[in-house]
């Protein structure tokens, strides 16, 4: 499917990007994509999406080296989400410094956290 056939214009613009480690099918986030945000992703081989707090455009890993190299990119029967099957550099693909941003999982009833931080957000960031 060509990629400019995607239904940006369902959802305003943008369009959902679930992100999965290539090799252990783990989901590691999601973000949002407009049709320059895929542009650059399938230009550059890196992932790059649309920022809707900060309305830019952001490449994964620009900030803390943790990027996001694309392996492969498929569209949903729709053409209004994809999914960004990546090799994640660095090993954390949350900004919080966890591996996924599906780090919480709810255990009666309240959030309980899985797994450590790869790094310390406030030393990458400075927040």
């Amino acid at each position: 499917m060509d990629a400019t056939k995607l239904d940006f214009d369902k959802a305003g613009g943008l369009v959902p990007a679930v992100v999965q480690d290539a090799d252990t099918g783990e989901v590691l986030m999601l973000a949002y994509m407009n049709e320059e945000a895929l542009r650059r992703t399938l230009e550059t081989g890196k992932a790059w999406f649309f920022s809707r707090s900060r309305n830019r455009f952001w490449m994964k890993g620009e900030s803390s080296g943790h990027v996001q190299e694309v392996r492969e990119v498929r569209v949903d029967c729709d053409a209004d989400a994809v999914l960004l099957k990546v090799r994640q550099v660095g090993g954390a693909a949350c900004h919080t410094g966890h591996r996924t941003c599906f780090y919480r999982r709810v255990q009666d009833g309240r959030l309980v956290v899985d797994g450590e931080k790869v790094f310390d957000p406030e030393e990458v960031y400075g927040r």
